[in-house]
């Protein structure tokens, strides 16, 4: 029995306890049951249906081809594409996707939307092809005060161990959750971030987080990269936080694209997906490899291209990129899109593994 249930009242007391029979009066027994089920919430015993997290059912249609002219292929630039599913749930908080976490055995994930609602659950396979949804979940992501954040715009995520580290786009925040000890239940907590980030322009910062572990480059550092915020020379601002040489570097910004998400490979370099959007041309999507070695302070950085896709393939508003390594060692990438929650777009999971050992190849496109 939930301690908020009507049958925690004063009859479920007399019946089961009957010396309360003997208190003086109803005032005083009523005020004693509301300091226990005070006591009880601020232990976190009283759950918060406005906030706890809720079992949702989620439909997915495969995706067996990710080029529709040309649906016998498989490779795309640097990457083999090993399926995908298009997913819809009739909970109204799904939709709006904008990170992504797969875990190492490439099932459980966590992902967030810019609407601040988690969704947890399993990718299901039928050989090495995503083919359902099981056990998803959802839940708002918590302010410090253990309220509902409240759309707050969560475009980013990282992990570090058992911590979260979450963007917020429209504040130009970036905000901790202790997700490895209280889960869903964790609330934010803001940490200091560079001056310059507040200046990020409204609705194109903080767009990507990534943390990178001890033993790497750059480890111990939370490289936070906006989503077209631009110096003079007309490159995307990004920022090293903590770790061992904090400040400011750039992303070369080329053919008009900008950063939707990132994520690092196994061994040291940093893969960045970008998208573009044009009314003639519709949406394109593109994943850049960047050496770990070459991001410093003052540092503009570029890499080849892995994969480009536009127009006639299964693609659309990607914002999340996540990597896992699967024991047999391929490297593979999961993107999953932001819809807007427009009727005309959708949520698309695609995954693809890295071609050969992953060294870097002349550009690739799928048009």
């Amino acid at each position: 029995m939930r301690y908020t249930d009507a049958g925690f009242g004063i009859r479920a007391l007399k019946t089961e306890f009957p010396g309360f029979a003997m208190l003086p009066n109803m005032n005083t027994l009523r005020a004693f049951v509301l300091s226990i089920l005070l006591i009880l919430t601020a232990c976190g015993l009283v759950p918060d249906d406005a906030v706890a997290p809720h079992a949702i059912s989620v439909s997915a249609k495969r995706v067996d081809a990710f080029d529709l002219n040309d649906p016998s292929r498989s490779h795309f630039g640097d990457l083999d594409f090993r399926g995908g599913l298009i997913l819809k749930s009739p909970d109204p908080s799904f939709g709006g996707f904008s990170s992504l976490y797969v875990q190492p055995d490439g099932s459980h994930f966590l992902a967030l939307s810019d609407q601040g609602n988690w969704l947890r659950g399993r990718i299901v396979y039928q050989g090495n092809h995503p083919d359902a949804i099981r056990h998803a979940e959802m839940a708002p992501a918590l302010r410090a005060d253990g309220k509902a954040s409240g759309r707050w715009d969560t475009e980013s995520m990282a992990r570090d161990g058992g911590i979260l580290y979450v963007g917020v786009e429209r504040e130009n925040q970036i905000v901790r959750f202790d997700y490895g000890h209280k889960g869903l239940r964790a609330p934010g907590t803001p940490i200091p971030i560079p001056p310059t980030m507040k200046d990020l322009p409204f609705n194109q910062g903080l767009e990507a987080l990534v943390f990178v572990p001890k033993k790497r480059p750059l480890g111990g550092t939370l490289i936070a990269l906006s989503e077209c915020g631009l110096n003079e020379a007309g490159d995307i601002m990004a920022f090293l936080i903590g770790g061992p040489n904090p400040g400011v570097f750039y992303v070369k910004r080329t053919d008009g694209y900008d950063i939707s998400d990132a994520s690092l490979l196994p061994g040291s370099d940093l893969l960045v997906l970008e998208r573009q959007y044009s009314p003639s041309a519709g949406v394109s999507v593109r994943i850049r490899r960047i050496p770990l070695e070459q991001i410093v302070p003052g540092a503009t950085v570029d890499g080849p291209t892995l994969m480009e896709a536009r127009t006639g393939c299964v693609i659309d508003n990607m914002e999340a990129l996540s990597v896992y390594r699967t024991p047999a060692g391929a490297t593979v990438l999961t993107l999953l899109s932001d819809d807007n929650f427009s009727p005309v777009q959708q949520t698309i999971l695609l995954q693809f593994t890295l071609a050969g050992n992953g060294a870097s190849k002349p550009r690739g496109s799928a048009k």
